[in-house]
């Protein structure tokens, strides 16, 4: 039986890799705007339609700001198009970026999810109103904790060679829903791990902002940011959380009640000056820095804070509240799904992603969403996190009407981040797996668990496309295959690659097929 024919309407069997011929997917980010995209594009879809490979998983995040591409990009797009036809190669754009939201968010840095910051003070001074520390905030003198693998003399804690995890930590009593920005002086030698920052609320991960130290390097400042939220014990932790070869040293670390950083400006996100009004007692407030560095939809977790302009007497105390952003990792940002103009840029993205490409599926990038829930746009709505993606992907599935829609598993997968305590998550995402129609086509990646996760997809009707390789050896594809066969719906398997290797295309084609 032809995979085709699984894919058109009709129960669902097993699939079983001794008789049928998966359908072979290929992942594939490139970036239409530069023409030189297009020979390499040529280069690996002929490979990947002679090793038997039907479609292509294409994702181009300029498809997100369609309305400011130019002619060029158009051709560019027309010719990968007319590319694929001639390759039989069927072309699967991704759009929606629910989770990693840097595209959508060029369009308007401020529909980013935001942090509440509540009552913090400012005092006015020279017409400026800056932040003032309450209660005072300084590290102690006396670390709360410091592995014996860091010695420290003269205010430079130093790490050589651990076997083991080398950290030092301090610990706070602060208020609820406060923000705070955390600096150090880091200098390494051929030092293999990457130095990090924590901050620990009653044990849940206040802090996920990655520092970009170099393995080797001189003594460089390094910045995060974090939300106490609703902690009030929280540590604050140096170090490497694991073994290295090399050298790290640490000095200077400063902590300070942080100021109006990537302050958000929308509905759902107000700021708010107790007692006083904006335009009157004080001029607008507005971070000119917010989502536009290196360029628009880009996030410094640190820059220079807006200060309040204002013609009140000197001396005068206001509280202030706002929302800014939580920053995961290397920049990733997540848009607030509840903000009315969120919805507005997804049905103009489908529109016209719709009218350019004109493809038989489409790709919803619901992805490791982790910063949701916590604006006024998503707690007037009285909903748990789990409950609000659902309703968003009902939204963006209906935006699809008449195509096939395919989504990543992970976000409605209860055996994958489906789940509580997830990141900077308010809530749990349990449930969302209910806003999805069983028609939509799970892309699968969750390998450790790739048992229970099919099973489930499987028992609620969904088909299911194994997304293998992820730049590991090609022959563990096999054990994906081994699982499919104990579903029914299995319908394709994608060499699924996040370093462009393209190495182990045919091989894997090979295994996946065995």
């Amino acid at each position: 039986v032809a995979v085709a024919l699984l894919l058109q309407a009709g129960p669902a069997r097993s699939f079983d890799p001794a008789q049928d011929k998966p359908e072979l997917w290929l992942y594939y980010p490139t970036n239409f705007l530069v023409d030189q995209n297009l020979d390499k594009a040529r280069e690996i879809w002929t490979r990947a339609s002679k090793a038997g490979y039907t479609k292509i998983l294409l994702a181009d995040s300029k498809m997100g700001k369609l309305g400011d591409m130019d002619k060029r990009y158009f051709n560019n797009l027309e010719k990968a198009k007319k590319l694929a036809a001639e390759l039989n190669l069927e072309l699967v754009p991704c759009l929606f970026h629910i989770g990693y939201s840097n595209t959508m968010l060029w369009h308007d840095p401020n529909l980013v999810e935001g942090i509440p910051v509540k009552d913090s003070l400012f005092v006015v001074k020279n017409g400026e109103a800056d932040v003032v520390a309450d209660p005072p905030v300084e590290f102690p003198a006396k670390f709360g904790y410091k592995d014996e693998t860091v010695s420290v003399e003269n205010g430079v804690a130093t790490v050589k060679d651990n076997p083991k995890l080398a950290r030092f930590s301090f610990q706070f009593t602060l208020p609820q829903y406060r923000c705070y920005h955390v600096s150090v002086k880091i200098k390494t030698e051929d030092y293999k791990a990457n130095p990090e920052i924590k901050a620990l609320g009653d044990g849940r991960t206040l802090q996920e902002q990655h520092l970009g130290v170099k393995h080797t390097q001189d003594w460089t400042e390094h910045h995060v940011v974090f939300n106490t939220q609703d902690h009030e014990k929280v540590g604050v932790y140096f170090g490497v959380w694991g073994s290295s070869k090399g050298t790290l040293q640490w000095k200077d670390w400063k902590i300070e009640e942080a100021g109006l950083v990537n302050v958000l400006r929308r509905p759902g996100a107000p700021f708010v000056v107790q007692g006083y009004t904006e335009g009157k007692d004080y001029e607008p407030v507005a971070d000119p820095k917010l989502g536009a560095h290196p360029w628009k939809g880009e996030y410094q977790a640190w820059h220079e804070p807006v200060k309040i302009k204002t013609k009140l007497p000197d001396g005068t105390k206001l509280r202030v509240s706002w929302y800014h952003p939580g920053i995961i990792y290397d920049g990733q940002v997540s848009a607030c799904i509840s903000e009315p103009k969120t919805q507005e840029l997804l049905k103009d993205e489908a529109k016209r992603i719709r009218e350019a490409m004109g493809a038989k599926g489409y790709m919803m990038s619901h992805d490791e969403f982790r910063s949701c829930n916590t604006d006024e746009s998503c707690l007037k709505r009285n909903l748990d996190a789990g409950a609000l993606l659902a309703e968003n992907a009902r939204f963006c599935v209906k935006l699809l009407e008449g195509s096939t829609v395919y989504v990543w598993n992970d976000m409605f997968d209860p055996f994958h981040n489906a789940h509580d305590n997830y990141y900077l998550v308010r809530g749990s995402w349990a449930g969302s797996w209910e806003g999805l129609p069983k028609e939509v086509v799970i892309m699968n990646w969750n390998f450790g668990k790739r048992d229970e996760s099919l099973k489930f997809f499987a028992d609620r009707g969904h088909r299911q496309v194994l997304a293998g390789y992820y730049d590991a050896p090609p022959v563990q594809v096999k054990e994906w295959v081994k699982s499919g066969a104990k579903v029914k719906g299995v319908v394709g398997i994608m060499y699924t690659t996040w370093q462009n290797n393209y190495t182990h295309l045919e091989e894997f084609a090979r295994y996946a097929r065995e």
